[in-house]
């Protein structure tokens, strides 16, 4: 009732006919942060520190970074407490890390191995600052009918690592995956798991890559979603020949994006949108161009949806 009041508070000091955009321009806490994800640029093989101060000079909040090219870093000699202080300098944060530990795969001595490589990845990810890990079925993209309830009771395990770590597992849809390819497997999965910090990572394009119903965005409490790679696909190729280097700015394509914003929306939530892109075109381009259009493009889709 005391948040009614305020709302309804808030209204009266509005002009008459307000909407519910104008009260949602009065909210302190923002709908959504922008980051970058190092694969949008990844083509031009710049080095996770060049990544970081392009983000960074395109005016995005965070950064989400691959665990192989902070590998890449430190095998080149590059100091983990360096690093940290250069992200707080050029003041982003780390929202999250794309790693490919097969922690859901039939085999157990490989799960095993999985496991110890996500302590390590964890380890490295929270000294440097890094909240959360995706983590999509790698090692199971091939053969299909994995068992749903065995995926849950595996993905309990790594949600309960990364409690322990400070580092969370987001169950990532791979729309081209034999095992996980739809929003309603991932979701069997979470609800299957039960574990409260339990959180799902979607994609626009692995949503349709996969042949999820975008509607499906509608069924899913908001606060599920941390983060969502944002990018859209072109009326072309169809569907079973699209793959990842045909995607386009968050705008560019056929993609429902002002749909799946709205979905995504809900008071008091911060939703990270992560800009995630493998378009080779791109990959050509000069990256600080490239993050500034998707950065653009991004708020522009934004904006629209929210106004």
């Amino acid at each position: 009732m005391i948040a009614g009041l305020g709302l309804a508070t808030a209204g009266a000091m509005l002009p008459d006919l307000a909407t519910a955009a104008d009260v949602r321009h009065l909210r302190k806490t923002p709908a959504f942060t922008y980051c970058l994800n190092a694969s949008t640029i990844r083509g031009q093989e710049l080095g996770i520190v060049n990544e970081l101060e392009i983000a960074s000079e395109a005016g995005y909040d965070s950064m989400e970074i691959w665990v192989p090219g902070l590998q890449k870093y430190l095998d080149e000699g590059g100091k983990i407490d360096d690093l940290r202080k250069r992200i707080r300098d050029l003041g982003l944060t780390i929202e999250d890390a794309i790693g490919f530990a097969q922690w859901i795969v039939d085999d157990p001595n490989v799960r095993a191995a999985a496991i110890e490589q996500l302590k390590v990845e964890m380890d490295l990810l929270r000294r440097v600052g890094c909240k959360r890990i995706a983590a999509p079925p790698a090692g199971a993209t091939k053969v299909p009918g994995l068992d749903l309830d065995a995926v849950a009771g595996r993905y309990y395990t790594v949600v309960e690592l990364g409690e322990q770590m400070g580092v969370m597992p987001q169950l990532e849809v791979w729309g081209f995956s034999a095992n996980l390819h739809k929003i309603s497997q991932v979701m069997y999965v979470l609800a299957e798991c039960g574990h409260p910090k339990a959180r799902v990572l979607p994609d626009v394009y692995h949503l349709f890559k996969g042949g999820s119903d975008f509607d499906a965005l509608k069924m899913i409490d908001p606060h599920m979603i941390e983060i969502f790679h944002m990018n859209d696909y072109p009326a072309s190729p169809n569907r079973e020949d699209m793959d990842d280097s045909y995607r386009v700015y968050t705008g560019d394509g056929i993609g429902p994006v002002e749909e799946v914003l709205r979905d995504l929306y809900a008071e008091g939530q911060t939703t990270v949108l992560s800009l995630e892109l493998f378009n080779r075109d791109y990959w050509a381009q000069d990256p600080l161009e490239v993050a500034k259009t998707g950065l653009k493009k991004m708020k522009a889709c934004v904006k629209k949806m929210m106004w």
